[in-house]
């Protein structure tokens, strides 16, 4: 009889120990590797860069997928219904953390959970949309690196390399915040200079020819595009039309400098996830938390050029912008 009791309390125990077990590895998968959820906007080449970067920034940590933690990539195609659905999916299973790409997406995922914490690249304007109270000290569960780059300095750039201009051309999708946010800061810059500004919005690639023809028509010689992901994708359609016009087009994103783009202070996408990569590994490491993690810009912003189109285009570079840039 004290035997079967004793047997029926180590029963009891053991599946009670089970049961606590069970609920305490609800954030790991049953390997016990740290789970991430990565949540890409769209396919995009600087987008990709950018969890690439975040890849190879955690795995410089030691943290790396297969090994000690489970990286649950997702591609949600620009479609809003896709953010949601495998955002509830993160935030259902529980993830240690959630690296997100893209504005739309990190305001659907901010949205979704204040208990996760959340990284975020390629998110122009972090207070701006909602998602840190300030970019000192976020004080919220989101932080990142922010794609910001000197808007003031593109224009001056134009002015040095190109003094005699009067006006910029700016092309750029209606519908991306990021964008918008650049230009309303390019145009108020510019107004200080005495420089007009001419607009031109797309909302889908497919207008890209005929909005950079229209520029050059209403005499535009010099054309200035934000990070943008719409103009990314379609780059060699704007060129193509800037270059047979002899027109300059300076740029934002690094990558747009190998696809025609002229010149420009650039974001390096993939060391911008390199950096989110890193600053996860401090929140998995239990160093930070998102709430006390300043949102960080690129380390170095990169000026670079085009050498060939600047022969294209019968432009020299004068001997007072930075030898980096020639």
């Amino acid at each position: 009889m004290f035997k079967r009791s004793m047997v029926s309390v180590l029963v009891g125990l053991l599946s009670l120990a089970l049961l606590v077990g069970g609920c305490g590895s609800s954030s790991s998968n049953q390997e016990g590797k740290i789970r991430i959820g990565i949540l890409q906007q769209v396919e995009h080449p600087a987008l990709d860069a950018s969890t690439e970067g975040f890849k190879a920034g955690l795995a410089e940590r030691g943290y790396k997928d297969g090994e000690n933690i489970e990286l649950d990539f997702q591609n949600a195609q620009g479609e809003h219904s896709n953010m949601e659905s495998i955002t509830n999916r993160f935030v259902s299973d529980k993830d240690n953390l959630i690296y997100v790409v893209g504005t739309a997406a990190s305001q659907i995922v901010a949205n979704a959970t204040k208990d996760i914490p959340i990284v975020g690249a390629a998110i122009y304007d972090y207070k701006g949309t909602g998602l840190v109270h300030s970019v000192e000290k976020p004080g919220t569960n989101v932080t990142g690196t922010t794609n910001f780059n000197p808007v003031p300095k593109q224009l001056d750039l134009i002015l040095k390399v190109l003094p005699n201009t009067k006006e910029v051309g700016v092309i750029y999708s209606s519908s991306e915040v990021n964008a918008q946010i650049q230009v309303a800061a390019f145009k108020e810059y510019a107004a200080s200079k005495g420089i007009q500004v001419v607009e031109e919005t797309i909302t889908s690639v497919n207008d890209i020819p005929q909005v950079t023809t229209n520029l050059i028509n209403r005499g535009v010689k010099v054309i200035y595009t934000p990070t943008d992901n719409l103009i990314a994708s379609a780059m060699p359609n704007l060129v193509a039309v800037a270059e047979t016009a002899k027109v300059p087009v300076f740029v934002s994103d690094g990558m747009l400098i190998e696809k025609g783009g002229f010149m420009g202070y650039t974001v390096d996408f993939y060391q911008l996830g390199v950096q989110a990569g890193h600053m996860a590994a401090d929140i998995l490491d239990g160093k930070s938390k998102p709430e006390d993690m300043p949102v960080q810009m690129q380390a170095t912003m990169k000026l670079a050029t085009n050498p060939d189109m600047a022969k294209k285009l019968g432009i020299t570079i004068p001997d007072d912008v930075p030898q980096e840039a020639k």
